[in-house]
């Protein structure tokens, strides 16, 4: 199972668990919503596939269940706004 991402794989801006302005696709490549907007199509840039609105975790489930510490940032991304 992989954990939830912290970040922005583009701008890297953080992201938190309960966040509702994080997308995800099928591999679970992490977005924001400003990125998102920037990219053609509106697919991830890693593989092609739709994003979705990544769905949040609820605060008593981190407890057992915490997000990942561990940044993600794809190489040549161009952040939102740059």
């Amino acid at each position: 199972m992989l954990e939830m991402r912290p970040n922005c794989e583009c701008c890297d801006r953080d992201l938190s668990p309960s966040a509702d302005v994080a997308f995800i696709c099928s591999f679970e490549c992490t977005w924001c919503a400003d990125c998102v907007r920037t990219f053609p199509a509106g697919a991830c840039p890693n593989c092609g596939g739709s994003l979705q609105l990544r769905p949040s975790r609820a605060p008593h489930k981190l407890l057992t269940a915490p997000a990942s510490s561990v940044r993600v940032v794809a190489a040549g991304c161009q952040p939102a706004g740059v």
